[in-house]
């Protein structure tokens, strides 16, 4: 069983930032892609950012030049860099592994196995 644990969310003011990270427990995931997606109240989950197996990367246009993904694979530990926050990035940040697909897309949750527990950001 795979176990992923997300940190480093809160509450920030616009125009500031936060580093999110995800550490994995068991899997070597290097061979694997992850991804951060996000999910606010009353609204479905999207993604914002995603890393394949070769380092390719993903990010939704809302997030394009504010966020970067990266990990590290000697901690197993994933994370996702946001700068120039917005109150529209208030949601629950997850992220996510999928053991099936090297690519960094298609972002689509359905495809991903593992799910950390969430870890909140809010912008006011």
């Amino acid at each position: 069983h795979v176990q992923l644990v997300e940190s480093g969310g809160g509450s920030v003011q616009a125009g500031e930032s936060l580093t999110l990270s995800c550490v994995a427990s068991r899997y070597t995931w290097s061979r694997y892609r992850m991804a951060w997606f996000r999910q606010a109240p009353g609204k479905e989950r999207e993604g914002v950012a995603a890393v394949g197996t070769y380092g390719d990367t993903a990010y939704a246009d809302s997030v394009q030049g504010r966020f970067t993904i990266s990990k590290d694979n000697a901690k197993n530990t994933l994370y996702l860099q946001m700068n120039s926050l917005k109150p529209e990035d208030t949601a629950m940040y997850y992220c996510a592994l999928d053991l099936a697909r090297a690519s960094a897309r298609p972002h689509d949750p359905r495809l991903y196995d593992y799910w950390g527990q969430g870890t909140q950001v809010t912008v006011s």
